[in-house]
């Protein structure tokens, strides 16, 4: 057994250098600890009620327009009152200032919340030119419209945001949300998921060995996903119904935003938690089709359901299409849906290597990004199990957090001391959110943990690659540029990315578009399409900086 696990290793390196994989050996993404004041209280109890395991959606975000990103946490409540009775529920945000060095001014913002908050999406909604704060929790939702002074207003009644009980399905809870604009109009849309049909009141109990723990999903009701449009003056209308979205319930827990088929059109992809995943391609007129089982992003290629948690969707093999990455539990493995470019996907789990690497995790939320500027998008995925510390050791509930390095070619590495991340306990992490800290053209990661206290990750990879930051800015189209398209070509290659704040799980990540640029200095093409449809191309641009572009009139 041994001889053929050898022989099968040196197969796989030989296979590499021949394909000219960078040498996994090398290690070269790392990651140094840093603490942030933060502890996400979910008000965890013995009677294991849903919600517990579920909190901690994280934001990276300029707030207030100085350049330098900040950080935003969302955090529990009372679970029987779902309010935030005392001041340990507070959500939080810390203001940085560009070296890496944060200052929380929760309440000089007003951003301390009054719910059960879970999920947070970032964007400019009413392009004035300042991030707002959309967060989604159990039965209620805030928008807190940023007034460009360092204060946020709630605007949610007004908006007509408020959450508000289904009909069919009962009050609905929010675990995160996508801004997106659905129908090209230059004004932010809001793609709300929801997770389960939850009360205190009719909460079933399940247990393991006597002991209370968390029930599965097949105990809870399926709920639908809202889809609510930007009308321009401040307001939104619910049209989930009549776009198609509400037709089909799930149980959501992540949402990927793309124009996975190059439409020109943003399409939306759900990750639901054991049943069947939602894909929902945009026809045009702010109307979807459900497709998934056509896209073959239903299930996995062994049919079987899964623990569906966070996802992204970004292009992994540098092809100019959007592929999926979402994570689940232990022996379900991490799932990676290659855009074929035919209008579905190949599952490549297995010959990705993410199936044996990720075999035995436990993954929250999966960030895609370029963590060692070599030109191919990494995978930082958060670790830790949805039970309780009291199911252990019968399984691993509190895990290290582990970087999926990109080898080329859509094989991958799994990171996980090697990068750094046992340099602290480890824990149940939930969601994170990526962006460049501390201004050194990095990538660093920060992450909730649940009863913990939050992580920063800080990028110390080796620094000779370079790099390249793209801050869009629409006119005809959204301010934020949300879902424009980026082309970069450097001398080794060309590869892609596209514009939005959603990523992982309940989070969002709404710093420049970054590229790692590898050995070249320069970036000889910048080709960008706009939502609006505009073409945009800019050459011979030097790289290790952040470029400003304002889309042409």
């Amino acid at each position: 057994m041994m001889s053929l696990r050898v022989t099968g290793l040196i197969a796989i390196f030989v296979l590499a250098v021949g394909l000219g994989w960078p040498n996994a050996a090398e290690n070269p993404i790392r990651f140094v600890y840093q603490a942030i004041p933060f502890t996400l209280e979910s008000c965890e109890t013995t009677e294991r009620h849903a919600p517990e395991t579920m909190a901690g959606g994280v934001a990276i975000f300029d707030y207030n327009n100085d350049g330098n990103l900040d950080i935003f946490f969302t955090n529990g409540a009372d679970i029987r009152t779902l309010k935030k009775s005392s001041p340990k529920y507070s959500n939080r945000l810390f203001a940085g200032d560009g070296k890496g060095h944060f200052t929380d001014v929760t309440a000089k913002a007003g951003l301390a919340g009054t719910g059960f908050d879970n999920g947070v999406a970032i964007a400019d909604y009413d392009n004035d030119g300042c991030k707002d704060i959309f967060v989604g929790g159990v039965h209620h939702n805030t928008l807190y419209h940023n007034n460009c002074d360092g204060t946020f207003t709630d605007v949610t009644a007004r908006a007509g945001l408020a959450a508000k009980p289904d009909p069919e399905f009962g009050p609905l809870w929010s675990v995160g949300a996508a801004w997106v604009d659905v129908n090209n109009d230059g004004l932010l849309d809001l793609f709300v998921v929801n997770y389960l049909s939850w009360s205190i009141d009719t909460e079933p109990a399940c247990e393991y060995q006597g002991r209370r723990e968390y029930c599965h999903p097949k105990f809870y009701k399926k709920l639908p996903n809202q889809l609510f449009l930007n009308n321009g003056d401040g307001t939104f209308r619910d049209v989930s119904k009549a776009s198609g979205i509400r037709a089909h319930p799930g149980k959501g827990m992540g949402v990927g935003v793309a124009d996975f088929n190059l439409s020109g059109r943003m399409d939306v992809f759900v990750a639901n938690d054991k049943v069947y995943n939602s894909f929902f391609r945009n026809v045009g007129g702010a109307k979807f089709d459900e497709v998934a089982f056509d896209a073959n992003v239903a299930l996995r290629e062994n049919g079987e359901f899964i623990s569906g948690m966070g996802v992204d969707a970004r292009d992994l093999d540098n092809d100019g299409y959007p592929d999926i990455a979402l994570v689940a539990l232990d022996d379900e493995s991490f799932p990676i849906f290659k855009n074929s470019g035919k209008g579905d996907f190949i599952d490549v789990t297995a010959s990705s290597r993410m199936a044996s690497l990720s075999l035995s995790m436990a993954g929250y939320s999966p960030t895609i990004f370029d963590f060692d500027n070599d030109g191919w998008k990494d995978i930082f995925v958060t670790r830790g199990h949805v039970q309780s510390l009291l199911a252990a050791p019968r399984i691993t509930v509190a895990q290290h957090n582990t970087v999926f390095r990109n080898l080329g070619s859509m094989k991958f590495a799994a990171l996980t001391a090697e990068a750094g991340l046992t340099a602290n306990a480890p824990s149940r992490h939930r969601g994170s959110a990526v962006g460049d800290l501390n201004g050194d053209g990095r990538l660093d990661v920060v992450v909730s943990a649940i009863s913990a206290p939050a992580e920063i990750w800080m990028n110390d990879s080796p620094a000779e690659k370079h790099w390249l930051e793209l801050a869009l800015e629409g006119t005809k189209s959204n301010r934020d540029a949300i879902g424009a398209r980026i082309k970069v070509v450097t001398k080794s290659g060309a590869q892609y990315n596209h514009v939005t704040s959603a990523s992982g799980y309940a989070s969002s990540s709404a710093g420049p578009v970054h590229f790692g640029l590898g050995p070249d200095r320069t970036a000889d093409v910048v080709e960008i399409r706009w939502p609006s449809g505009a073409v945009q191309e800019l050459r011979n641009v030097a790289g290790d900086r952040i470029v400003r572009v304002k889309e042409p009139k």
